[in-house]
Formats: structure tokens, sequence, C-alpha cells
């Protein structure tokens, strides 16, 4: 979200005058233009002026919250053992728990230079408590994480994708090395336990596909999850027994250019969105002020009918949605 001018600029104030590459800027001016970008696009400023480098160039954080639906606010936790972000994820509902796993850091400006970590903890919701639990077999960032149920428990959780160690292009320029593999680790009630691996999920000869995972769970408990995979335009089903990425459909209407999907699950369904009819330049700036956010179009994939439907509405947002850093979950209430 924006950056409130008064907080930009007092910390704008706080660096050096001499480090500016843009004479005569004055802070109070960086601060407005700041707060008037969507923070999705800050990481493009940071070369601009060395400030600006500096303000923006954030760190991982150990922190933690909750948010309190009715309050409308969030609660600090206690913080993680260790800072890290770009990591895997997933409640454990049955036991009141959260474990993580994985994580690290990018360099502000070679991305794939930044720090990675193996460490997994588990949090319990009561206590609120970290504690430590065997760790990733390799260093691991850019992961995705899910529990796998069985009898109405968590019995699995599950680490898919991310990268590991880099490499350089013409010995110059770091690129990230991706994992082919899934690692597993069994939920036992009083810690976790061993990881195994599952070895390479794609085929001699197959490009692996680093898209957003998302998992469906069978609502009556009879059937093992399906685990999807939203890569560009295409949707992958992942089979369990033969540990392969399968192509499952294509998304009927594809994004507009230069903008991403989002994908959640509700209701056993896959809802892929993407924001459409942005600001029409001929508006009035009243006009362009209510349309700046767009319009949300979904297309809901049905697993098991194998059928699309649409759905067309306005997000609740005055600013429009960047869905390559827009977090979503399905919240039960």
């Amino acid at each position: 979200m924006p950056i409130p001018p008064s907080t930009a600029s007092t910390l704008l104030h706080q660096i050096d005058q001499d480090q500016a590459l843009i004479p005569g800027l004055p802070n109070d001016v960086a601060a407005l233009i700041l707060s008037f970008l969507p923070y999705s696009h800050h990481c493009r400023l940071k070369p601009t002026c060395k400030p600006w480098y500096i303000f923006l160039s954030s760190k991982t954080s150990s922190s933690a919250f909750r948010y309190n639906f009715l309050t409308s606010s969030w609660d600090r936790l206690a913080p993680m053992l260790s800072p890290r972000g770009s990591f895997a994820c997933a409640a454990i509902p049955s036991a009141d728990q959260i474990i993580v796993a994985g994580g690290g850091s990018r360099h502000t400006l070679f991305r794939a230079a930044g720090s990675r970590i193996c460490s997994v903890e588990r949090y319990d919701v009561e206590r609120d408590e970290w504690e430590a639990l065997d760790g990733l077999p390799r260093f691991r960032a850019g992961c995705v994480g899910f529990a796998v149920r069985e009898g109405g428990e968590e019995r699995e959780f599950w680490v898919m994708g991310g990268y590991g160690d880099s490499r350089t292009v013409s010995g110059v320029f770091p690129v990230d090395e991706y994992y082919k593999d899934a690692l597993v680790m069994e939920l036992k009630g009083n810690g976790g336990g061993k990881w195994r691996e599952l070895g390479d999920m794609w085929g001699a000869g197959e490009t692996p596909r680093f898209g957003k995972i998302v998992m469906v769970e069978d609502e009556d408990g009879g059937s093992p999850p399906a685990i999807f995979m939203l890569d560009d335009n295409d949707i992958l089903r992942y089979d369990m027994a033969s540990n392969r990425w399968q192509k499952e459909c294509s998304v009927p209407r594809r994004a507009p250019c230069k903008s991403s999907y989002g994908l959640v699950v509700l209701n056993e369904e896959l809802h892929v969105m993407t924001i459409v009819n942005g600001i029409d330049s001929t508006e009035t700036r009243r006009s362009r002020q209510q349309k700046r956010a767009g319009t949300l179009f979904m297309q809901i994939y049905h697993p098991r009918k194998k059928t699309w439907r649409c759905l067309v509405t306005k997000p609740p947002f005055r600013q429009p949605l960047d869905f390559s850093t827009t977090v979503m979950c399905p919240i039960q209430l």
C-alpha cells in the first residue's frame, strides 16, 4: 500500500543531502511522489537517487501479526526465531499451529544474489510461541507450502518449488537455480518428523513450470487433495502417484498485456482473477478516481465437472490490485 507522505518525508529527511543524485529535489516532493505510487513499483525507483535506494531497500523480518476481525486491526505476535521472506507456510487447524519453512531475502540490484535459509519453525497459536523443527535438506526460498489431510487431521507438510543456489550468466550476473523436486514432512503430535524427498516432478525434456500453486481439498475427506498450478495461461494438475505435473486446461480468456493473474480456491473451485478496463485517459479526474481500481474479472474452474464460468464485479479498493504482489487466501467465518 502507498506510504503516507508524512512518514516517508520524515525518513527521507534523515538521509544526507549529499547523497542525492537528483540535484534540487526536495525531500517533501520525493516523499509525495512515493506516496502516489503503488508499492509494487517501488523496486524500480531505487536507482533514481541514493535516498530512495536506501529508503526502499527493506530487509527480511521475523515479525508476525494476526488480523483481528472484531477491531479491524493487526495484533502483534511473538516473532519468528529466524527472519525470513518468501517462505513456505501452512496452517494446521487440527493442532492450532502454523508451520513455516525456508525463505530468504532478495538483493536490491541482483535478485538472485540474496540470502536463503533452510530452517523450519512451528507456531503454537494458544501459547504464542515458536519452536524449531528439523530443517530442510537444502537452502530453499520462494517455495510454496501446504498441509495434506487424512481422517480429518493434517498428516503431512509439503514444500514445493523455490530456488536455492544461484549461477552466473557470462560470469557476472547471478540468476536463480530453481528446484524441480518436492519435500514432505510427516506431522506428529510431539513434533515434526524427518523430511523425505520426492525427486524431480518434471520428466526428461520437459520445461519446468514455476507458476502459482494452490490445493483443493475434498470437503468430504474421502479423496486426497488436488494440487494445481497456474503458469501463464495454463492450469496444470499434480499427480501424486507419478510425481508429475500434467496439463489440465487453459484459461479461456487471457490476462491483458502487462497484467497478471490472481489465483485462490473457494468451495473446491479455482478462481482465476485479473483486472480489466483500467483508467480511461479521456475521463474527468473524478471519474478516473472511481475507475482507477478497474473491473475484477473472475474465471472460475470446477475441477470435478471440468467446467468454466465467469463473474465480473467491482473490487472494493480505490487503488488497482497488482496480483504479482497480492497475497490472497480464503477465510471461513
